[in-house]
């Protein structure tokens, strides 16, 4: 158990340091927070809350795997690197690619009803 509890405790400071350093963790989150406040007023369906969530999920899985590699590649070196660049580049490029998924789902779910307010 006590691994357990260690193993737990330091995916909590990993994801502690993500949200204190990474200010595009912090805008996901808050963005999520709020697509889930307004799923909520809407009265969405609940398989529609839980693609929601899926989407935002993703979102800030992606961006912290994205900061792992970062601080990975910094480790390696603090030379410009060609090669470093490019992992860097790729890994926001799969934040990106979640972050535009994520958009779709909450344009698919959300758009009807908030189209349906105005």
């Amino acid at each position: 158990m006590d691994k357990v509890l260690f193993s737990l405790r330091n995916a909590f400071f990993g994801l502690k340091y993500c949200f204190s350093t990474q200010r595009n963790m912090v805008i996901h989150a808050v963005i999520g927070l709020f697509v889930l406040i307004s799923a909520l007023a809407l009265a969405v369906s609940l398989t529609e809350i839980l693609f929601l969530l899926t989407a935002i999920f993703l979102v800030l899985a992606a961006e912290t795997f994205n900061t792992a590699l970062e601080k990975v590649i910094d480790l390696y070196t603090q030379q410009r690197n060609k090669l470093a660049h490019i992992a860097k580049d790729i890994a926001a490029g799969a934040v990106l690619l979640t972050s535009i998924f994520a958009v779709l789902v909450g344009l698919i779910i959300l758009g009807p009803p908030l189209w349906q307010l105005f």
